[in-house]
């Protein structure tokens, strides 16, 4: 892991993978991810972690089996918002975005708990952020 900055747009040019996060860096015992998004990832629970998502870009939104019910959440850019430790939720993008997410190093994105796993969703830890390739101007 560098100890360079990293522009979050390069790190997010740098691979075309849907629902595939990389790591760009770590804090503490954490990862910060950043994901590119689009149709639907698959209902999954983190038993003992919250999961944090931040949109970069786009628009996502977060199916919730909570008590009460289901709902949905919306996030435009810029939203920030907190999945709950074991709450079943679903995120989905239907005309794409980006996002990150901060979670303990070592937390799958399917959860511990999940439906079946589409071809088009990644069961990982996180992947390794590749070269980031030339800024502007270098």
């Amino acid at each position: 892991m560098s100890n360079d900055p990293i522009a979050l747009d390069r790190a997010l040019a740098s691979f075309d993978a849907l629902w595939s996060p990389r790591v760009v860096t770590h804090v503490n015992d954490y990862d910060v991810r950043v994901a590119k998004v689009e149709g639907e990832h698959v209902w999954h629970a983190h038993d003992d972690t919250d999961e944090f998502f931040l949109v970069l870009d786009g628009e996502l939104f977060i199916s919730l089996r909570e008590p009460d019910g289901e709902r949905t959440v919306r996030l435009p850019r810029g939203a920030v918002f907190t999945v709950p430790r074991g709450t079943e939720h679903r995120p989905h993008a239907p005309h794409g975005a980006a996002i990150l997410m901060f979670e303990p190093t070592g937390t799958p994105s399917v959860g511990d708990r999940h439906d079946e796993l589409p071809d088009h969703v990644d069961a990982t830890t996180g992947h390794a952020l590749g070269p980031l390739g030339p800024r502007d101007g270098d």
